[in-house]
Parts: structure tokens; sequence; C-alpha cells
């Protein structure tokens, strides 16, 4: 029998890469699963290939979390996969994020969507989740979560924000007597949209990416699919007992101090 069947789950930023790789997976495993996303047009795009239900959702606004709160009000699966790292859409050298030029404007963006998205996501699903007294909710942080990042410290502060609040919720869950669970995941080096103008398509491409991952004992960059695959397990009954927990999927770069992270 499919792991997820009977299960309601929604999945914020899963409109492409792992957001939508998870919601994918999910519905593989007999979830009924609600794609959330701000880019309308890709969210739908993502829902209808994968059979889904697509909703509206900027995470950083209370008032669409409401409005979900109202379409969705009861929840078993929540997966906070939205984040930025404040360094999209830039055409030509990329803005200052290090601690000494960062602006304040371009921190609080940052963590608009990583740490307050987290923490309305989180506060819905306790509520979605309180009539059947469990669930389980999933926060996708970041390698950079773990360790201090130079020249993205906006994104680095807010996916350690994630893990953090990660374990409040997970104590919280448990001292209410619930059996909502909380945990985090940590990826790096995911092969995701991101990394595209990066990459390019010439004839350097293969060159570009071993150079990106020169530092990851493994030698390759991981699947948005070996992501889905960590959610799959936390979001089933299989991880009961599995709650306030990181699972960190970054190929080793985290298992010694050779790696310098970037």
């Amino acid at each position: 029998m499919p792991r997820l069947t009977g299960k309601t789950a929604l999945v914020t930023g899963a409109a492409r890469g792992i957001g939508a790789a998870i919601a994918k997976a999910f519905v593989a495993e007999g979830a009924q699963v609600i794609v959330t996303d701000k880019d309308d047009e890709a969210g739908r795009a993502t829902a209808q290939d994968i059979a889904a239900r697509f909703l509206h959702l900027d995470v950083s606004s209370e008032a669409d979390w409401q409005a979900i709160a109202e379409a969705v009000p009861r929840l078993d699966i929540l997966v906070n996969n939205a984040g930025i790292t404040g360094f999209e859409g830039e055409d030509g050298p990329p803005p200052a994020h290090d601690p000494e030029h960062a602006t304040l404007a371009d921190w609080r963006a940052v963590h608009a969507t990583n740490s307050d998205g987290t923490f309305l996501g989180c506060r819905y699903a306790i509520g979605a989740m309180r009539e059947t007294g469990a669930g389980s909710i999933i926060n996708i942080s970041s390698r950079s979560g773990m360790v201090g990042i130079p020249m993205a410290a906006a994104y680095a502060a807010s996916k350690a924000a994630i893990r953090n609040h990660t374990k409040t919720v997970a104590l919280y869950c448990a001292g209410q007597g619930l059996a909502i669970r909380c945990n985090s995941i940590h990826p790096a080096a995911i092969m995701t949209p991101m990394w595209e103008p990066m990459l390019g398509d010439g004839p350097d491409r293969e060159a570009r990416a071993a150079a990106f991952v020169a530092d990851t004992p493994m030698q390759r960059f991981g699947q948005p699919e070996e992501v889905a695959a960590l959610a799959v397990m936390l979001a089933s009954d299989e991880a009961a007992y599995v709650t306030g927990t990181e699972l960190t999927i970054d190929g080793g770069i985290l298992a010694g101090s050779a790696a310098t992270p970037g």
C-alpha cells in the first residue's frame, strides 16, 4: 500500500525544484496534495501535471495563510519549502549580502519569506492538525543553516532560524500531548533550476558543474527526487517516533572539515 494513502498534504513553493519533486512523490504515495506557490502559472502547471490541487500562496503574507486555513482547514502533512536566497532575478552583479554591506531591506526580504513564512506555516499547520491530534510538519532548511556563509548572511541566518524553530515546534506539540511531529531537512548542492544561470548550456557546462561540487565528497549534485524521498519518510507513519530532528542531504559535505562551504 502507498505510504501516504488517505493523507492530505500541502507543499509551499511547489511550482518547481525541490517543492515540485516532493509534491510529485507525495501524489505517487497516495496523498491528496495541494501545490502552493506565488507563481500562479507555474504552480497550476505543476499541479495539473501531477493531478494535484493548486492554491495561490505568498508565504510571507499572513492574509494568504488565513485564506489557506479557510480553504484547507484540516491537514495531515505540511512541507514548508518556499524560500529565497536574495539573489533571484539579478541581471548584473548580485547585491552585497555579507554582514558588513548587506542592506536592511535585503535582510528583511529574505527573512520575510524564509523565517516568517516558516513560522506562519507552522502556526497554521498546528491548528489544522489539532483536530486529529497528529500530523507531520517538514521544514526545508539548508546546509547553510548549520554553518556560516560569509557572502549570504541573510540566507544563512534565516535557514538557521528554520532549524531552531523546527525544534521549538516539535517540543511545543509534544508538550501539548499532540502527535504532531516537526522535523527539518538540510539539502546542499541539489540540482534545481536556480543553478541553471551559473551552469549555462555551453560546451563547458559539465566542467562548470564539476567545479561547483569539487568540495563535495560524493563529487556530484544531489537530485530533487532524493530530497523528496526523505520528505516521504518523514511524512509517513514510519517516522512516528521522529520529531525535532534534522536530516542532512549534502553528499558528505558536513561529514568532515576538508570542505569549505561557499
